[in-house]
């Protein structure tokens, strides 16, 4: 492979292959963003002189023209060119002869790349936070929905105390609104510039780096060079830890599904289409979608550790190493927008059974409930409690709070909660709120 810097020698294809591994598949994320990265950097090469007003213009056609070929599908990064930053500049070079030369003027290849990788970064922050709106509207509207219907609760894998479908699917929004903190912190590490600080030493030109900040949107610089390298890495890590809390919300929701579709539980259902079954028993229907989510999550989760581990052993300035990094976060970028897709889709088909309670099994789900209602009417707590424990021992407990009433005809209503966050209180309104402020950005 010749390089545009090449100075007479060139690797073998063996290095080369090793070397490039699937680097040019992934560039191909970063084309458009390394053409608007290129026609910032020479508007300000020209504020100061080391382009002309027609130079610019030639350029700025030129670039606008593969602007056009990206988005189009037409662009082609070739088998030859290391990266898409050489294949941009050898284009230019190609149409406009040496005015194409001097693109790269005060630039290196190792802060070109890091604007590259936050301004795809930040699109696909934006993108995710959406998306996530959009699950999580989802989610409430379905814990208004269902607010009245009673399900049990569990803890230690066993019948606890009487939860409701709004909490449920309530719990989950909130969830996600917390996840929304970290992708707005991932957000914030993303949104500074590195244009600018070139290798990770500056450069002699007088780069006016406030001019490339403000023209490429970012919300501030990395002022220090040497900070804007060490920034390799970090935005990646960050944006990769706040993908892994959503994929660990959706990974617990996932598992919830497959056990409440069971039969042994029978809580959801969804349609047939979107069930898979079995080769050999007949009545299965699988949630084979939440399974491969909650594998995929897992996937998703791992990603951090991965990040940390590649980046965590060199010492500052760029290495090679970094590159391998667009191998481990652009696939699980790619899988978080689909999990996040598929969850609403399939939310949008679920089903609730409404008299979950009619079960036998869940004769001692409202023990807490009579223990508070016996206490309430003025006996001291620890008797009631040993009162209550003596009953469901003896096999003679009945829930007395709704006479009239079986387990099964029992609502939300009917259980007495009012606190805030509980299930006859759901904040609905309140967790919006947090929601919205977490996603302003």
């Amino acid at each position: 492979m010749s390089t545009l810097w090449s100075k007479g020698t060139q690797a073998t294809d063996l290095v080369e292959d090793f070397t490039v591994g699937n680097d040019r598949i992934l560039d191909m994320c970063l084309a458009k963003y390394d053409v608007i990265g290129s026609k910032a950097h020479i508007r300000m090469l020209e504020s100061i002189g080391l382009l002309t007003s027609d130079e610019l213009e030639t350029l700025t056609a030129a670039l606008d023209q593969i602007l056009g070929e990206i988005n189009a599908g037409k662009f082609i990064l070739e088998d030859d060119v290391e990266d898409i930053h050489s294949q941009v500049e050898l284009l230019l070079t190609r149409r406009l002869g040496d005015i194409g030369k001097k693109i790269h003027s005060g630039r290196s290849r190792n802060d070109q790349v890091l604007v590259d990788l936050k301004l795809f970064l930040k699109d696909e922050v934006i993108t995710l936070r959406d998306e996530i709106l959009h699950l999580f509207y989802t989610l409430q509207n379905l814990s208004e929905k269902h607010k009245n219907v009673l399900m049990p609760g569990y803890t230690h894998g066993q019948v606890a105390m009487p939860s409701s479908f709004g909490l449920w699917f309530g719990a989950y929004a909130e969830a996600l609104a917390d996840d929304m903190y970290m992708l707005r912190g991932a957000f914030n590490v993303t949104d500074q510039n590195p244009l600018g600080s070139a290798a990770g030493y500056g450069s002699s030109f007088p780069l006016d780096r406030e001019m490339t900040t403000e023209l490429l949107d970012f919300g501030s610089l990395d002022y220090n060079v040497v900070a804007a390298q060490l920034s390799r890495g970090k935005s990646e890590r960050a944006v990769a830890s706040a993908i892994g809390a959503v994929a660990l919300t959706l990974n617990k929701f996932a598992s919830d599904c497959c056990m409440y579709m069971s039969p042994n539980y029978g809580f959801i259902r969804f349609p047939d289409e979107l069930t898979t079954g079995s080769s050999i028993m007949p009545h299965k229907k699988n949630p084979d979608v939440w399974e491969i989510m909650r594998g995929n999550c897992n996937r998703i989760m791992s990603v951090e550790s991965q990040i940390s581990m590649l980046c965590g052993n060199m010492p500052h300035g760029y290495h090679r190493d970094f590159q391998l990094l667009k191998d481990i976060l652009f696939p699980a970028l790619e899988l978080m927008h689909k999990c996040l897709h598929m969850a609403d889709y399939m939310l949008q088909h679920i089903r609730i059974n409404e008299r979950i309670l009619d079960s036998s099994i869940y004769d001692y789900l409202f023990t807490v409930e009579e223990v508070n209602r016996r206490t309430l009417a003025g006996m001291p707590f620890r008797d009631a409690y040993r009162e209550v424990g003596i009953e469901v021992n003896e096999g003679r407990f009945r829930y007395h709070g709704a006479p009239g009433k079986s387990n099964g005809e029992l609502t939300a209503e009917d259980v007495k909660h009012t606190s805030a966050g509980s299930l006859g209180n759901l904040c609905t309104e309140k967790i919006r709120e947090k929601m919205e402020s977490a996603a302003s950005f």
